[in-house]
């Protein structure tokens, strides 16, 4: 323990009162401190969640030991008569702050405060802070390496990334004792790794949350929901989902539906399902308080509400009245999960849970009061002020182990709107109410990469803008980003125009149907992005620096996976949008041009779609075009492989498995690794099953080798025996 103190040059920076009281452990790379004030009891401090998941193995190979933690660090702890307890870090010059979680404007953190307090930020903007999510989680990347800081505390909280002082950052928490983790790199997917050991591992969605999915506050009545489905299968557009808000409900209340717009619900959902649609529902974590209201006389007769002076808390919500779940109690979480029964019966596939910041209404703050009180498994007491960022991560945890109960073999689905450090392991999320502005088209990039690095890699936003009408270049350039982003949901308001990708004509359908098509056609690389980010932590969508922190980057650009660069049209200028490729050489997706990092490219007239960008070198596998993932591609895998540059590197990977469920913990999955050497017009191209425990769809595989000289790439060789490794020889085209 004091190997550790010294080790990261803990300091105590004075103050009025005796200094802090400080403990340190050290495990793995990763540096905890505890720090209290002096007096401080534990119900004055934040609830230690204790994030490290027993259950899950640590990765091997992630033993480095503390002294690769950045020795300069030198933390300075100060508590004050103010009642706060502040620890900070050196910043130094040229180092980038990033991560924060669910944070608008750039998305270099450094220069500004936020402050962490789970908020429903309906209409947010760029300089809106906070919003639905506390995730206080930053990473730090400077010619030195990267390191993480993790704040373990749910109350509200604030970094001060060198606003106030260029050279610190300042964490502050308000009075007791707070937990912070300092995680060693030396490089982002170091920290990045180190912090899902940390604080959970998520958990492989089932594919076809990868697949388009659509949705709208509110699909009514039923009619309406089948029109939507035929329409998107009679127009060829791939989906995967159908999302039903709260218009399907009895007058708003959760885990009811309205008989009268909803007469054959069930039927519904089995019709949606054999078109190849999951159906995706809303179940809002408000209560209504009316007796004969089945969840409402359950938890009443189990005691599950949150109390406030002794008596169930009562805020208004969509239901008007309602009370709330205690999630904090393992019995409620319990009983929460059993309200899903009839739903999953019914066949649903996946849950949202929204409005867990928690929202109330026409109250101060626009939340549960501080003095609302939860309980803990061992007897004690918190009160919402300490515990309530933690609140929606709670919801999200009791939703996703209800499900696991309830279909022990299927992967659950659940998207979450609040969010704390740790959350991944139980849903995906999005960024709330957005609105239909260009302004908010370029938003979405910083916010999704930002979320990406603090652990909530499957994320994405609303396309075309929640609140709004966009206009229809505006809604079809959305659909053609959110393409390339992980989670890609369309969703509107009630009183907005449609957003479906129909909607305003056939070609600018054409152009958001070719978009949709191109995710779908690379699904195969994308759930292997997916399993890769499950199991490593890092992004799917990244930042151009992840693995290259000497590269430039922007708030627009961004890597798809570790092959695929994307430079989307976020603006409605009509000058020539410029493109600066990452470092190295690179190949136009679409026409195979090969370029070089040395200058930017300048498209003049802008693209009519996302320019993408392939790394040389890289081998990526694609699939026949399918309407939804419940279909079995039709055809050989296609393997594309960039024809590499200089003796550069060539190499690529394929993960496969059932696509729903758990069997892949079994290790029923295939993995295959691919290399290529090049030398003098000439490659070998090799594919190697590294497990091979799961017999995938294809029994063919075509290669096509794409070359300097562009075009569209050209069928190198025939694998029929394609489950078993192979090797070929390829010659460069042209």
């Amino acid at each position: 323990m004091v190997a550790g103190l010294l080790a990261c040059g803990l300091a105590y920076a004075g103050g009025p009162k005796a200094a802090a009281r400080q403990t340190a452990v050290v495990d793995a790379g990763v540096l905890r401190l505890r720090l209290s004030v002096p007096g401080a009891t534990d119900a004055e401090s934040g609830w230690a969640l204790q994030l490290r998941d027993p259950d899950r193995p640590r990765v091997p190979g992630n033993t480095d030991p503390v002294h690769s933690l950045p020795e300069r660090l030198a933390p300075r702890i100060t508590s004050t008569d103010d009642g706060y307890v502040r620890v900070s870090f050196a910043l130094q010059p040229g180092e980038h702050v990033y991560g924060l979680g669910d944070k608008a404007g750039p998305l270099d953190r450094r220069g500004r405060t936020f402050t962490f307090w789970n908020t429903d930020a309906y209409a947010w903007d760029a300089a809106r802070d906070p919003l639905y999510k506390a995730i206080p989680f930053a990473l730090v990347v400077g010619k030195d390496g990267a390191y993480g800081l993790l704040l373990d505390d749910p109350r509200r909280s604030t970094f001060d990334v060198g606003q106030t002082d260029p050279s610190r950052m300042v964490v502050t928490v308000e009075g007791g004792a707070i937990d912070v983790y300092v995680i060693a790199g030396p490089t982002p997917r170091d920290v990045l790794q180190r912090y899902v050991d940390l604080t959970g591992h998520a958990p492989l969605p089932p594919k076809w949350a990868l697949g388009f999915q659509q949705s709208r506050y509110t699909y009514v009545p039923e009619a309406r929901v089948r029109e939507v489905a035929d329409t998107l299968r009679a127009h060829r557009i791939p989906a995967d989902a159908i999302y039903l808000d709260i218009g399907f409900q009895d007058a708003n209340k959760p885990f009811t539906v309205d008989r009268k717009l909803f007469p054959n619900f069930g039927k519904m959902i089995g019709d949606l399902r054999a078109q190849g649609f999951n159906t995706v529902l809303i179940t809002d974590l408000h209560i209504a308080k009316q007796a004969g209201y089945a969840p409402y006389d359950s938890g009443v007769a189990q005691d599950v509400f949150v109390k406030r002076a002794g008596a169930d808390y009562v805020g208004n919500v969509w239901p008007g009245p309602s009370v709330f779940p205690d999630f904090t109690l393992t019995r409620v979480r319990d009983w929460w999960g059993e309200l899903y029964t009839d739903f999953v019966r019914m066949g649903a596939a996946g849950f949202w849970n929204d409005m867990n910041e928690p929202s109330v209404f026409d109250v101060p703050g626009g939340t549960m009061p501080g003095d609302v009180v939860h309980r803990l498994d061992d007897g004690s007491t918190r009160t919402h002020r300490v515990l309530h960022n933690a609140y929606g991560m709670q919801n999200a945890r009791a939703t996703y182990e209800g499900l696991l109960k309830l279909r022990p073999g299927e992967r659950p689905f659940v998207l979450t709107r609040a969010a704390f450090a740790g959350t991944q392991r139980y849903a995906a999320t999005w960024t709330g109410d957005n609105s239909a502005s260009w302004q908010h088209l370029a938003q979405s990039t910083p916010n999704l990469l930002s979320l990406g690095l603090s652990g909530m890699a499957l994320a994405g936003d609303d396309i075309g803008g929640f609140i709004g009408s966009p206009p229809a270049d505006l809604l079809t350039r959305w659909y053609q980003l959110g393409a390339w982003n992980p989670v890609f949901r369309s969703h509107a308001a009630t009183d907005t125009r449609g957003h479906e990708p129909w909607v305003d004509g056939p070609a600018q359908e054409a152009l958001r149907r070719a978009a949709i098509e191109q995710r779908y056609r690379l699904m195969t690389y994308l759930y292997t992005a997916a399993e890769e980010s499950a199991r490593t932590g890092a992004p799917i969508m990244r930042p151009v620096w992840f693995d290259d922190v000497a590269a430039a980057g922007s708030d627009r650009d961004f890597l798809f996976g570790a092959d695929l660069f994307v430079a989307p049209v976020v603006d409605e200028r009509v000058d020539a949008h410029t493109v600066q490729l990452p470092r190295g050489t690179w190949y136009g997706l679409r026409d195979g041009v090969q370029h070089a990092d040395a200058k930017p490219l300048v498209l003049d007239p802008r693209p009519a779609d996302v320019p993408v960008y392939v790394r040389a070198g890289a081998i990526i596998p694609m699939q026949p075009l399918v309407q939804s993932t419940s279909e079995t591609p039709k055809g050989r895998l296609e393997v594309h492989v960039w024809w590499p540059v200089g003796g550069g590197p060539c190499a690529g990977s394929l993960y496969e498995d059932d696509g729903h469920t758990m069997a892949y913990q079994r290790g029923e999955f295939l993995r295959v690794r691919f290399s290529c050497h090049a030398l003098d017009g000439v490659m070998t191209l090799e594919a190697v099953n590294e497990h091979a425990a799961f017999v995938p769809w294809w029994r063919e595989i075509v290669v096509i080798v794409h070359g300097p000289k562009g075009g569209p790439g050209k069928e190198g060789a025939r694998i029929r025996d394609a489950r078993a490794g192979w090797k070929v020889t390829l010659r460069q085209p042209g």
